[in-house]
């Protein structure tokens, strides 16, 4: 069962400003850079009164992190807690409840300092919650925000969670946030045989959906265990069309550190399946990438641990690639840096490792630029599955 929870509105101005947050309206303003319009967008967090009706005398759970925050900036866990919402347990996704943790580091269970509420890692060997962590929970609440990459693993989460709530008769309610890479579908699909924490569904790379979208997907394709749903209800964004450019009001994760790293994410996130670094250890994190094993260029940098990575690869070591915090704004997924150091790496042997198959989805890709196939020859053979799941993605679509 799925229930959608939906209102219309516009509202705009032919005004020349930067973007801007009002708490008073708890909305962000995003510049439309085509024709400078200006619309408010709100997030699900921020359209409160359609959900603060389902959630009265409920004991709540919800599973969020440091990107749960309206649009004033207030948490959305404090912001129940102010309404008089009887939240009762915090679940933490990949890096943790603040986002301080590596990638793939293991999150304890603890408890938050400011509301004394209890908080259980989502990540590790608990990745999806057990009968006992629901035990007395009337509904659960999802508001994490996606960058709209299969491989990100949020939307890995959320199947786990829809999952515990569909087997144990809890309601799900979706909070939705904007996709900042939403108009962007791309890649190749995931074929079955390399599911993963970091892809579980045949969808491509850039599936360029909302995650409440996403989660529709989720239960109207059947792909939770036994063919089983989710009582699920979204709540929109207003205002908001998937062409809009969207900045985050705070890092999703501590190697996204802004609007250039999440647009370049999908495409330099393939490098974690080689031997090049993608900045880990840096201030230009998923905006550079480099190697000791590639030809010297007027480019280097040196990974030392910091915020994020505690350990980068090649740590201490000079790296040589390519500095791309001023290319323009990516529209497709790009191989074109992926495929160049493969051929500039000085032993075509150890450039892949074993995870390359898991984030592309497939053997097919190490495959073609091993053999020398070209950028656009690879991409012709993504498009019959590209066509197909963009007719199938338009049932669950609830923004133009």
């Amino acid at each position: 069962m799925i229930k959608f929870i939906a209102k219309s509105t516009f509202v705009a101005a032919f005004l020349f400003c930067i973007p801007t947050y009002s708490g008073e309206n708890r909305s962000i303003e995003v510049k439309q850079s085509a024709d400078f319009n200006y619309a408010v967008i709100k997030t699900g967090a921020d359209n409160y009164e359609k959900y603060l009706p389902l959630l009265k005398d409920k004991k709540v759970g919800i599973v969020t992190n440091q990107t749960g925050i309206l649009s004033n900036k207030t948490h959305v866990v404090d912001f129940l807690l102010e309404k008089k919402i009887a939240v009762h347990t915090i679940f933490a996704p990949e890096h943790g409840f603040r986002g301080t943790a590596d990638a793939g580091e293991h999150v304890v269970d603890g408890k938050d300092p400011k509301t004394g509420l209890p908080i259980i890692s989502l990540y590790g060997d608990n990745k999806k919650p057990k009968p006992a962590q629901l035990s007395g929970l009337d509904i659960m609440i999802f508001d994490l925000q996606d960058v709209g990459a299969r491989f990100y693993t949020y939307i890995s989460s959320l199947h786990y969670v829809m999952e515990a709530c569909a087997e144990n008769n809890i309601p799900l309610i979706v909070f939705d946030r904007p996709n900042p890479n939403g108009s962007i579908v791309d890649g190749p699909l995931l074929e079955k045989e390399f599911t993963s924490f970091v892809g579980m569904h045949p969808i491509p790379l850039l599936h360029g959906m909302t995650i409440g979208e996403y989660a529709q997907m989720v239960n109207g394709e059947k792909w939770l265990k036994d063919g089983a749903k989710c009582k699920l209800t979204v709540i929109p964004c207003l205002d908001y069309k998937r062409t809009m450019p969207y900045s985050l009001l705070t890092k999703p994760s501590p190697n996204l550190p802004n609007d250039q790293s999440i647009n370049l994410y999908a495409s330099l996130c393939l490098f974690e399946g080689t031997n090049v670094s993608m900045g880990r250890g840096t201030e230009k994190q998923f905006q550079i990438y480099g190697s000791p094993y590639l030809a010297k260029t007027n480019f280097s940098f040196t990974p030392k641990p910091n915020f994020g990575a505690k350990d980068p690869l090649y740590n201490g070591k000079e790296c040589f690639g390519e500095d791309l915090t001023a290319y323009p704004k990516l529209k497709q997924l790009e191989l074109k840096w992926l495929i160049k150091a493969y051929q500039n790496t000085s032993d075509k042997t150890k450039f892949f490792n074993g995870f390359f198959t898991k984030l592309a989805g497939t053997k097919k890709l190490q495959q073609q630029i091993e053999s020398g196939v070209s950028e656009s020859e690879i991409r012709k053979t993504w498009q019959k599955d590209l066509e197909a799941f963009k007719k199938m993605r338009t049932k669950y679509l609830i923004y133009k």
